[in-house]
């Protein structure tokens, strides 16, 4: 053990690099279940303050303690972060953001501690610019809901995919692990998605989306299959084993489905569209319809924002699809043929 090291030892003080490693390495993927970009993020805002105190402020990268997280260091870092290197009021949040997460951890883990979370808690930083929430307007949406046509096999999967994308506001992730037995048609229509640290939620389906659900269901999945309730609710066939959909095949047939529209119908198409993107879109179309804010957080899957939306906490199914289907600019069944006439004749025939 460094001299350094003694030294904090014997005062009592906890070992910061000890803290730092379990924080990255276990706690935030295993008990609080961040994402790995997440951890990232956090990892890379804690070098930062690392460098800072070698570079800076002349500490000793082993001699660096809990004692150099003190209010009047954070606040030079603040400054220094702003005039010296000139990061945006957006980074010098996230990487105080860093420093408070990091520091409640080590009240919590250490008592002693809990004086330097309140510290950090109290700096005071200019927050980000507010900027217009981006999201596609109902031309974008509804050239790329029908990008795909109805032509092949493939393409009405790919259709599908993104019609319940929309619909259902989900996460790459959950439309990946979507199975037969998170889908139920008995009305109202809903699909149960698992989100993150594997929470579930029940998400009703427009009447629109519904009837493209049966119709996918009685193509992909007819008689025996839909008993599979393990099987993937979109899938492909690789070397004559069926596989799910993976995020980045996923992510794939949106981009493509974006491109078909930009050079077809809609040549104003942005050139970066993501799965992100498309739960923006249909957040912003619910609010406009006048669907209540917390209860669109519901359906996203976020947590509670407001104590109001406790009252959401207990909306029905029937009153959720509604609020959906009032904001659901996706291809009109009626208008449009789904399957041949002799693919339908032929379907029936194999039940």
């Amino acid at each position: 053990m460094s001299k350094a090291r003694k030294t904090a030892a014997s005062s009592g003080e906890p070992d910061f690099w000890r803290v730092a490693r379990d924080w990255l390495h276990h706690w935030l993927p295993k008990v609080r279940g961040s994402s790995p970009k997440t951890v990232e993020a956090y990892r890379i805002g804690l070098e930062s303050y690392v460098r800072w105190l070698e570079t800076t402020e002349g500490t000793q990268r082993s001699h660096i303690g809990f004692g150099h997280f003190d209010r009047a260091r954070l606040g030079r870092w603040v400054e220094w972060m702003r005039t010296e290197r000139g990061y945006s009021d957006r980074t010098i949040m996230l990487r105080m953001t860093t420093m408070r997460v990091f520091l409640d951890h080590a009240g919590l883990e250490h008592p002693a501690l809990t004086a330097l979370g309140n510290d950090a808690a109290g700096i005071r930083v200019k927050p980000p610019a507010r900027k217009p929430v981006d999201h596609l307007g109902e031309e974008h949406t509804k050239a790329l809901l029908t990008a795909w046509g109805t032509g092949d096999a493939k393409s009405r999967r790919n259709r599908m995919l993104l019609i319940l994308m929309y619909d259902t506001a989900a996460r790459i992730g959950e439309l990946a692990a979507l199975t037969i037995a998170d889908v139920g048609m008995d009305k109202p229509a809903r699909v149960t998605l698992t989100g993150k640290r594997g929470k579930s939620r029940v998400v009703p389906l427009g009447e629109r989306t519904r009837t493209h659900l049966a119709a996918y269901l009685e193509e992909f999945h007819p008689g025996p299959s839909m008993r599979d309730g393990d099987g993937p609710l979109f899938h492909s066939t690789r070397n004559g084993a069926i596989q799910p959909l993976s995020v980045d095949r996923i992510d794939e047939i949106l981009k493509t489905a974006a491109a078909r529209a930009r050079r077809g119908t809609c040549p104003s198409m942005p050139e970066r569209v993501h799965c992100h993107l498309i739960r923006r879109t249909r957040a912003m179309d619910l609010y406009q319809q006048g669907v209540p804010l917390p209860l669109i957080m519901q359906l996203l899957g976020h947590e509670s924002m407001s104590t109001t939306s406790a009252f959401y906490a207990f909306a029905t199914l029937d009153m959720m699809r509604k609020a959906v289907d009032a904001a659901n600019p996706g291809p009109d069944p009626s208008k449009e043929t789904w399957l041949s006439e002799q693919r339908l004749r032929q379907l029936h025939t194999l039940k």
